[in-house]
């Protein structure tokens, strides 16, 4: 069972793959979009918001797209899956129950482990998730292997 949102999980592939992708262009939506087998309108919105993370840059023009605003090695899986979070909010449309159980037993219980989930995704860096997608090579279409770090 994975405790991500689809969402969440999501803007992780999106942020491993452009930075799998991004050299020497930027990683265009359609193309990430059509590399997970997705509508390009359904990225957008989340790539957005990894921007507003500073997580990805975009880059505007013909030639435009996506690109890591950082190295991959300083950004971490639980910085995106934040940012995916506070964009959208699944659970907002469902009422929270209001007890005296909720408020000062689960809830508490819940955002404890939630918070080890987190600390356990921030000990992930984008580099190491890169690393395993080459090691494996899930993308058959020989992603250049150079070393860009800074």
């Amino acid at each position: 069972m994975i405790l991500l949102s689809r969402r969440s999980l999501l803007a992780v592939a999106a942020v491993v793959d452009v930075a799998l992708h991004a050299r020497p262009m930027p990683v265009a939506a359609k193309a990430l979009a059509a590399r997970h087998d997705l509508p390009p309108r359904h990225l957008e919105t989340l790539l957005q918001n990894l921007v507003r993370a500073n997580v990805l840059k975009g880059v505007r023009g013909p030639r435009g797209g996506y690109e890591l605003a950082r190295e991959r090695r300083r950004i971490s899986a639980g910085e995106i899956v934040r940012a995916a979070m506070n964009e959208h909010n699944e659970d907002s449309a469902t009422p929270t129950p209001r007890s005296r159980l909720v408020n000062e037993v689960i809830a508490p219980a819940v955002q404890r482990a939630s918070n080890a989930f987190l600390a356990e995704l921030d000990a992930i860096s984008v580099d190491d998730l890169c690393r395993n997608a080459e090691q494996l090579a899930v993308f058959n279409e020989g992603v250049g292997h150079g070393d860009f770090t800074i």
